[in-house]
């Protein structure tokens, strides 16, 4: 026996040796011994600010220009190495960027769900351990040279409309959503704060700002000119930034590639260093989407010649190309008196202190706090569980039609069901499952994989021979004979990536091709009951399903990961009770004829017949609503907490309060007061709600908390409601779990004038928590007066 056991560890030891290794990163910088150990910017006890600026000082102008690209070249006078700033970690660490190499010892990473499954969860405990998951195996593969540590993710851009191809990409349509995913993620991922503030990764939140055309109608996002209201940019599409930089801590901005209101956003100084680097305190650097200084200059002629391009951009705050331009003309452009030495250097102090702060100047990675992550800290079985969890929490149960007992057919049983159809053009889906900016993934379980573990026998039948399932020789007769034979049939459907994707706007709502075809004649045939799962980063326009009673149940799981066959399953058939909720309208078809992806206002105009956008603004008909999401439980809300009326207090004493008041009147008797007059600090309306399960499952619920400001409010263009908070609690069957949250009243009872000013409405405001209505009146300290 224990020669045997020797025999054994022997043979183990052979094969780990044989296993490819991490080969160990060199130092970036200040490598013992090297040319600049002694000199300032390699003192970790001196202060960030002042480590960055003694290397700037040290750099002749050629060195400085060739470091405001991406790949930026190496100083070996000064032992400074080459990098490559453009790495993407959106749900996982991918290889989309040129910072990131899979192979040898690092053959792929843990591939979560696509963001918009992930915000499907409404879990901001999960988003957070998701980029602390990622932010393990980035840093295990920079140790391993296979990465960098800036990674340009998240992207938190508002999914305005239905047919934007890189919807997916995004927490969806609300800000609040957005803003809490953002917030969330960066601290996952940068995992802050250390000493002097360090970064485990440097996040950067993108594409700043409006941008949510890619190619559409003969417009695309290069040659696009966003016109937006300044009520629109302060309660929709600058919300998740804001929160990015000063809720999370964001390391960086990426500016988009379109103009707002006719600049670039990317020399738009109001923005870049009025907004982001003044109002909301960015400590770090922005970055251009790659080659937008080429694209203002090439293809919307902003400006004249590159100098000035140059000239424009540096002006406005970037501090980084991604692309050559800026490498290739700012010496020009300095020569010529267009720009400082000073610019340059005020941009690189952005860069270099945000590389200080991640440790790249502190000599051996290997001696530094997470020098010890390596190959297996890559695609570990916790993170592969996270993956598997976060893709249940992400699946949205649309419909769950009646049983014989009353209750829904879902969750199948495999005892009755022993025999299941797995049809559609995803139930083998693998690369789909990880849809757009992803890596290489640990594994796959295909849908058909994971029924296969419930059911004595799974028949599998494609249905469509693709996702645009075209033409007449489509194998849907197969897919319906497997269907009148099997105790129970499951379509799994959607859409892909040559329908939705970064560049590619789609023109339709409805399922590709025949898709549908397949759908109702599998359902006709059927001797059990249908379930239909969609695969897919946008909504889609499924009432033909929704209203057809063979259809039992639906669900959506967006592009679910590498797990995403094991989490379908295990929704189907109980293993996990589902409790997502749509991030997204799901708007009818003819929605698309009344709002141009140009026409970029939110609000409703009922003169033209434009509908508005949103749930917070469009009030027509929907497929489904945004937040719809069913659970095989029933949940109940009670208020515990709330008060019902709170009081605003005027910023600069009792003396200022008639001219602050006279400041917020807006004619009539409606009276708002501006947050920039009030006391914000502390200010905020308790909301406890006990939720009860009432049903015999345990389940986990997504408590909604919406704000409506008052009906004759001050401010024109309210929303209709607005999602001000919410939170996720698990209830076991039967129980009660109190939810504790607080509605800040600058923040979420505020509304945007058409100024962009935020003001608080002074009246009865009403808070919606499901069936419940509770109303709060604000008041403001010495009205009388």
């Amino acid at each position: 026996m224990r020669r045997r056991a020797i025999l054994l560890l022997l043979l183990l030891l052979l094969a780990a040796s044989s296993a490819p290794a991490a080969t160990a990163r060199a130092p970036f910088a200040c490598a013992p011994g090297g040319p600049a150990a002694s000199l300032p910017f390699c003192r970790r006890s001196l202060p960030v600010q002042a480590r960055a600026r003694d290397l700037v000082s040290r750099l002749t102008r050629a060195e400085k220009v060739r470091l405001l690209v991406n790949n930026a070249a190496g100083v070996p006078r000064l032992g400074v190495s080459g990098y490559e700033w453009w790495s993407e970690a959106l749900h996982g660490v991918s290889d989309t960027g040129p910072g990131v190499r899979f192979g040898g010892a690092f053959p792929g990473a843990t591939a979560f769900p696509q963001v918009i499954g992930a915000a499907a969860a409404l879990n901001a405990t999960l988003w957070e351990l998701i980029g602390r998951a990622v932010s393990d195996e980035a840093r295990a593969m920079y140790n391993g040279g296979a990465a960098g540590l800036t990674f340009w993710s998240p992207n938190v851009n508002i999914f305005r409309d239905p047919r934007w191809g890189r919807g997916q990409e995004t927490p969806g349509e609300d800000p609040a959503v957005s803003s809490r995913y953002a917030a969330a993620y960066v601290r996952g991922l940068q995992q802050q704060p250390y000493a002097g503030g360090r970064l485990k990764l440097a996040a950067c939140c993108k594409h700043f700002t409006a941008y949510d055309l890619d190619r559409w109608g003969g417009t695309d996002r290069f040659h696009f000119n966003a016109v937006v209201a300044p009520q629109d940019l302060e309660d929709t599409f600058n919300v998740p930034f804001r929160a990015c930089v000063a809720d999370g801590g964001a390391a960086a901005v990426m500016c988009s590639y379109n103009q707002v209101n006719g600049v670039p956003t990317c020399a738009d100084e109001a923005f870049l260093k009025g907004t982001i680097r003044g109002k909301w305190g960015l400590d770090g650097y922005i970055v251009s989407d790659c080659d937008s200084v080429d694209v203002f200059f090439r293809d919307q002629h902003y400006t004249r010649t590159t100098e000035d391009a140059v000239a424009a951009t540096l002006r406005a705050g970037l501090d980084l190309d991604c692309g050559p331009f800026l490498a290739q003309y700012t010496e020009a452009a300095v020569a010529a008196g267009k720009v400082s030495d000073a610019d340059v250097d005020a941009a690189l102090l952005n860069t270099v202190a945000v590389q200080v702060r991640l440790g790249m100047f502190d000599g051996d990675p290997a001696a530094g706090p997470f020098g010890h992550l390596g190959p297996r800290d890559v695609c570990t079985p916790a993170h592969q569980e996270l993956a598997l969890e976060a893709a249940r929490q992400g699946v949205v149960l649309l419909k769950n039609g009646r049983g014989k007992h009353r209750a829904g057919v879902l969750p199948l049983r495999p005892a009755t069901h022993r025999v299941v159809a797995v049809v559609g053009p995803h139930a083998e889906a693998t690369v789909v499952m990880i849809g757009n900016y992803a890596g290489k993934p640990c594994r796959y379980t295909t849908p058909l994989q994971g029924v296969a573990r419930y059911v004595k026998q799974a028949v599998h039948q494609a249905g469509c021979t693709d996702v645009a399932c075209a033409g007449s020789q489509q194998p849907i007769a197969a897919a319906v004979d497997a269907a009148r034979r099997a105790d129970a049939t499951i379509v799994v459907a959607g859409l892909d990536q040559k329908v939705e994707a970064e560049g590619l706007d789609r023109s339709s709502l409805l399922l590709p091709g025949r898709q549908a075809e397949l759908i109702s004649a599998v359902a006709k045939a059927a001797k059990g009951p249908v379930i239909l799962v969609l695969m897919s980063g946008g909504p889609i326009d499924i009432a033909f399903a929704l209203n057809d009673p063979r259809i039992a149940g639906i669900l959506w799981a967006g592009y679910p990961g590498q797990a995403g066959g094991q989490a379908i399953a295990d929704v189907i058939f109980g293993h996990h009770n589902p409790g997502g909720k749509l991030p997204m309208t799901w708007y009818p078809q003819d929605y698309l004829q009344k709002a141009p992806m140009t026409n970029m206002a939110m609000r409703a105009n009922p003169k033209s017949g434009y509908p508005g956008r949103t749930y917070r603004f469009y009030t027509g008909p929907t497929v489904l609503p945004f937040g719809h999401g069913l659970s095989y439980t029933q949940f109940t809300h009670s208020l515990a907490h709330a008060p019902a009326q709170l009081t605003v207090q005027l910023a600069g004493g009792h003396a200022a309060a008639t001219s602050l008041l006279n400041a917020t009147r807006s004619g009539g008797s409606a009276r708002a007061v501006r947050v920039a007059h009030a006391r914000c600090e502390g200010l905020a309306v308790p909301v406890h709600v006990d939720v009860r399960n009432v049903g015999g499952r345990d389940g986990a619920h997504a408590v909604l908390v919406y704000h409506a400001a008052p009906r004759s409010a001050a401010v024109a263009g309210a929303p209709a409601r607005q999602l001000v908070a919410f939170e996720k609690v698990h209830v076991p069957a039967g129980g009660v779990a109190r939810v504790e949250m607080a509605v800040g009243v600058c923040e979420g009872l505020s509304v945007a004038d058409r100024d962009g000013v935020r003001r608080i409405p002074v009246g009865e405001h009403s808070l919606m928590i499901g069936e419940l209505t509770h109303s709060v009146t604000i008041g403001v300290e010495q009205l009388g007066v």
